[in-house]
């Protein structure tokens, strides 16, 4: 028992160590007058930022619109990798007649799509949903793919013989097996996805983490900007987290 307690604090010290020795060395600079507060505001003053933003709710308003335009994105970009990946992932020709255009559209970067974006959908939401959707999509889709590609051969094989109904070969034998890598394709998918937001809300808006950083960096507000990227961090981590838990839970022989 008390082995284990020690283990657990140490993995926890691992877990720690790097983003508190940051933080020590940020302290430590500010206490000998070592940052300049144009580049790197001081701990106190990022703190007492924060503070202020929380109290007017500003920084509450923007987050749950941001989050919010993050799921949507999400969510879309999710259900269709999944469908298309195990589609493709099932079906050779299908995969030779989408494979160019995935190899074409993949590395443009979302941010490039704007000026098409604003073209195409105007300077209300569904712009910016396109963008993160955009942002998510293509990297579930591929481990969606390959996911289906490395199933167990041998599982296939029996499916086969014993002549099972195609949803039924696909509900218990190809997405059981594919499970790792569809989950791996969620968590980035959904790293991706915030990191187009703040993109998603330059086209155009008044609101938003991204809108809060851009307008931050544009006063020369570098606490601001900071609190922006560290609340964008700490919600990711929380996601992410939520998806693990979700990914134990379903795949609990891995």
């Amino acid at each position: 028992m008390l082995e284990d307690s020690i283990k657990k604090v140490g993995y926890a010290a691992e877990y720690l160590a790097l983003t508190a020795a940051i933080l020590a060395l940020w302290f430590f600079l500010d206490v000998h007058g070592d940052l300049n507060p144009v580049i790197m505001p001081s701990p106190s003053k990022v703190a007492d930022t924060l503070g202020s933003l929380i109290g007017k709710g500003a920084l509450w308003g923007d987050l749950l619109i941001s989050v919010g335009r993050v799921l949507k994105g999400y969510l879309i970009a999710a259900s269709l990798g999944i469908v298309l990946g195990i589609l493709i992932g099932l079906s050779k020709h299908l995969e030779r007649f989408t494979n160019l255009l995935v190899q074409l559209i993949k590395p443009i970067p979302p941010i490039a799509w704007i000026p098409l974006v604003i073209l195409w959908f105007g300077i209300g939401e569904s712009g910016k949903i396109f963008l993160i959707f955009l942002g998510g999509f293509f990297t579930i889709l591929i481990n969606v793919i390959d996911g289906i590609r490395q199933a167990d051969p041998k599982l296939i094989e029996v499916s086969a013989s014993m002549e099972t109904p195609l949803l039924k070969h696909i509900f218990l034998m190809v997405i059981p097996s594919a499970a790792p890598s569809i989950f791996t394709g969620l968590r980035t998918g959904l790293s991706s996805c915030w990191m187009c937001v703040v993109a998603a809300e330059l086209v155009s808006s008044s609101t938003g983490l991204g809108y809060l950083i851009m307008n931050a960096r544009q006063f020369g507000r570098t606490d601001v900007v900071l609190i922006g990227m560290l609340t964008i961090g700490i919600i990711g981590k929380i996601m992410d987290s939520l998806l693990k838990v979700a990914e134990k839970s379903v795949i609990r022989w891995n």
